[in-house]
Parts: structure tokens; sequence; C-alpha cells
């Protein structure tokens, strides 16, 4: 697999505040830093995403997730099954995060770790980033370089696209925060067995 860009250099544009793209394996995500409110202002900008839809955060590990948002027997049971993986879980945030401007409530934040080589270099060398699928909203996410470019063009900084296209899913997000597992949207893991691992001690 190929890079087009760095991973270098669009690690240094994410800590910047900059907007950076590259591959996960779900699809392509645009992200940037999350404790910049202008810089994920500018990432809302660049989505034509409504505020009140709250941006996902992508990080490189477990204990990683566990600075950002509030991991109990549940949480971290469904962690280590599907980790990294397609799965988005939602929880309470921490100290850290309560004060990061992802639009939505600001209490909760949706976490995940990305099992992608790139994406996991990436994110070893930023820390958390905000990020969500690469694509306008409303519209499917880009899948190449050329259709990341007719989207974002220079409001993105750094371009990190590999040489075949990205055709995935979007990762599948489970609600941890109420009394039960709550699936808020379908993807490639299976609601029936994160929701069994979520409820079983």
């Amino acid at each position: 697999m190929t890079t087009d860009g760095t991973v270098e250099a669009a690690a240094a544009a994410a800590r910047r505040g900059a907007l950076v793209v590259f591959p996960t394996d779900t699809v392509y995500g645009i992200g940037t830093r999350p404790d910049d409110r202008s810089a994920t202002a500018r990432l809302f900008a660049a989505k034509r995403r409504a505020r009140e839809l709250t941006l996902p955060v992508l990080v490189a590990t477990t204990d990683d997730a566990r600075r950002v948002a509030v991991f109990d027997g549940s949480a971290a049971r469904v962690a280590a099954a599907c980790w990294p993986g397609a799965l988005t879980i939602v929880l309470a945030r921490t100290a850290l995060s309560r004060g990061w401007e992802l639009g939505g409530d600001g209490a909760t934040i949706g976490v995940r770790v990305p099992d992608h080589a790139v994406a996991e270099s990436l994110l070893e060398r930023t820390g958390p980033l905000a990020a969500t699928s690469a694509n306008r909203s409303g519209e499917r996410p880009g899948r190449d370089r050329d259709e990341l470019v007719a989207m974002f063009g220079a409001a993105v900084a750094v371009y990190l696209t590999t040489d075949r296209p990205l055709t995935g899913a979007a990762s599948t997000v489970m609600d941890l925060t109420g009394p039960e597992p709550k699936i808020l949207r379908r993807g490639d893991v299976d609601p029936a067995f994160v929701t069994a691992v979520a409820t079983t001690p």
C-alpha cells in the first residue's frame, strides 16, 4: 500500500489545527485536533455538517480512548471485543474532553480505534483526532484522491490516500450512556453481537 502525502506531514498539519484526509478501515476520514474550537469549526464547515451532529473522535489505542471517555465494565468489554475495528462507542466525556467543541450536547463523546495501519500511525503522532467520514453531509464518502480533492480542495492541508479506492461502510455506532445499549447507526459490526457483549458481564 502506498500513500499520497506523508503521515508526518499530515500529523504536523493536524496538530496545527488544519484539516487532513486519511484512510481508515471503513471509509476515508477527514479530521483535525479536537481541542481547538477554530479547527473543529473548519471541519464542520468543510463537511457542511449541522452543529447539532457530534463529531466522533478517533484514537490509536484503548488507553487513549480512556483519557477522553469514561469507561465502565460494559464499555471495557465492548472495546476488548471490537477494537481495533469498525465500532464507535458513545460514552460520557472525561475532564480532558469536556470542553471540546464537537457539536451535539457536549456531555458525550463517540470514540473509536480504527483498524488501519496508516490511521494508527497518524493517530500515534497526533493523539486524538476529531474525525468523520470524508464527504459533504448527505453525500457518499469519497473513495479515492480525485473524488476527495473534488469535494474539499484547498480546505484540506494534506491528503493521505492509498493506491486502491476505499469502498467500505461507515462504522456501527453504539450508545452506552443509557440504562441499555442503543444502536445509533448500523455498520459492518453486527449489532446483535456487540449488544450481547455489552450486556453480558
